[in-house]
């Protein structure tokens, strides 16, 4: 699959894919723009490799508010070049994945936790979110 054109501006290569409704744009300000019509998550006849079925929900229990991420220690996050190259890594995106859709994600993190290149990986997260 080839390079992407921004939806909202049509002229320049997208970057990024909107969380909601992955629809391709190349900055921040085509998101805000893409952002003030509502959108929603597209309804898919075919099967992805993320199984949406497969996605279990969970409720989001904070005991300590200041463990949320802000807005900002995650547009630090997809934006370092490092963790992008990182994820194209099919088996951290398989551990990952499987952290997301277990119904024990507690216990799946810490089986990852044994494996290097996932330590590697939340080892850099945290020296960008804890500079």
């Amino acid at each position: 699959m080839g390079p992407r054109q921004c939806r909202v501006c049509k002229e320049a290569q997208s970057k990024y894919k909107c969380p909601s409704c992955l629809a391709p744009y190349c900055s921040v300000v085509c998101f805000k723009k893409h952002k003030e019509i509502p959108c929603a998550k597209p309804v898919s006849s075919e099967r992805s490799t993320l199984d949406p079925e497969s996605h279990v929900e969970r409720p989001l229990n904070v005991e300590e508010p200041d463990d949320v991420l802000q807005k900002l220690q995650l547009e630090a996050i997809a934006s370092s070049g490092e963790i992008r190259d990182a994820l194209k890594d099919e088996n951290l995106q398989k551990i990952i994945r499987n952290i997301d859709c277990s119904p024990d994600a507690e216990n799946e993190l810490e089986k990852a936790m044994g494996v290097e290149a996932f330590c590697m990986f939340t080892d850099k997260i945290l020296s960008i979110i804890n500079p």
